[in-house]
C-alpha cells in the first residue's frame, strides 16, 4: 500500500499507521483522510491484522484540521464536500484501533484519537479543542465524544475556552489510559496492540460492538446487545478450543471462525 500523508506497517498481528504529513504537524486534510480511510478499509479486510496502532510524530499526533481547505468555504460548499463522513468509516472500523498520541492532539486532531479505541500518551501530549478561538466549534465528534469521556463540566470548559489539557490530566479525566514516557510511547502501543492481537478475532470484534453500543442505547438495551454477542459466540470455533484449552491447560489456537 503506497501513500503520501500516511505510512502503514504490518508487524506480527497487528498493522500501525503513522501520520506523515510532518511540515504541517500532520495538520488533517481531505487526502489524509481518504488515504486513512482506504488503508483501515483494506486492513479490515486482512485476517492477519487484528489491531491497528494509530500514531503521528514526536511534536504531533495532529495539530488540527488543515484550515486553508476550509476558510473561504460556504456552508453549501461544506454541504457538499461531506468531510465527515470518511469519519464516520473510522467509527465503524471493526478491529481494535489503538491511538499512540505524542505531542500535540488538537482539534480535528484529539477528534481523530478519539474516534479510536483506546488513547496511550506521551508525557508530552497535549489535547484540546481549540475550534472556538477560530469563529466554530469542533464538528468531527469533539463534543459528543470529549463529553462522554471527561463529562460535561470539563468539555464546556475546554470546548469553549479552547483550554488544552496535558497527558496527566487525560488520563485523570478518562481520556487516555496511561502515560509514559516519551521514547516508550510506540513500545506500549505495540506491545498493547500484541496483546490484543493474540486473542480470538470474533470475539475482539463483538466486544468491541458491545461497549460502542454503551454510549447509544439504554442500559436495557445494551444488556441485551451485550447477551446476543455472548451467545453468538458459542457458535464459533474458537470458544469450543478456548474452554477446552482452558480446561486442558494449555495455549489456544485461534483461527477466527
Amino acid at each position: 500500500m503506497n501513500y503520501s500523508n500516511i505510512i502503514v506497517t504490518k508487524e506480527n498481528g497487528y498493522a500501525l499507521i503513522q501520520l506523515n504529513r510532518p511540515d504541517v504537524l500532520n495538520a488533517i486534510n481531505i487526502a489524509l483522510m481518504k488515504e486513512l480511510v482506504d488503508a483501515l478499509d483494506e486492513l479490515e479486510k486482512e485476517d492477519d491484522v487484528r489491531c491497528v496502532v494509530l500514531t503521528g510524530n514526536e511534536k504531533a499526533f495532529a495539530a488540527g484540521a488543515d484550515i486553508k481547505e476550509m476558510a473561504d468555504a460556504s456552508t453549501v460548499e461544506m454541504l457538499r464536500r461531506d468531510m465527515f463522513s470518511r469519519w464516520d468509516r473510522i467509527r465503524k472500523f471493526k478491529k481494535p484501533l489503538i491511538a499512540a498520541v505524542g505531542g500535540y492532539a488538537l482539534g480535528g486532531g484529539c477528534e481523530l484519537a478519539m474516534t479510536c479505541d483506546i488513547i496511550i500518551a506521551s508525557e508530552s501530549a497535549k489535547f484540546g479543542q481549540p475550534e472556538i478561538s477560530i469563529g466554530v466549534i469542533p464538528g468531527a465528534g469533539g463534543t459528543q465524544r470529549l463529553t462522554r469521556a471527561v463529562g460535561k463540566y470539563k468539555a464546556m470548559e475546554m470546548v469553549l475556552s479552547g483550554a488544552m489539557i496535558t497527558a496527566e490530566e487525560a488520563k485523570q479525566w478518562g481520556l487516555a489510559v496511561k502515560v509514559v514516557p516519551n521514547e516508550y510511547l510506540l513500545e506500549e502501543a505495540k506491545n498493547l496492540a500484541k496483546t490484543i492481537a493474540s486473542k480470538p478475532p470474533v470475539a475482539l470484534q463483538l466486544g468491541k460492538e458491545a461497549i460502542l453500543k454503551a454510549f447509544d442505547t439504554t442500559i436495557e438495551s445494551g444488556l441485551e446487545f451485550e447477551r446476543k454477542n455472548f451467545y453468538m459466540l458459542f457458535s464459533t470455533e474458537d470458544q469450543k478450543e478456548g474452554m477446552k484449552a482452558f480446561v486442558e491447560k494449555r495455549k489456544p489456537e485461534w483461527k477466527g471462525k
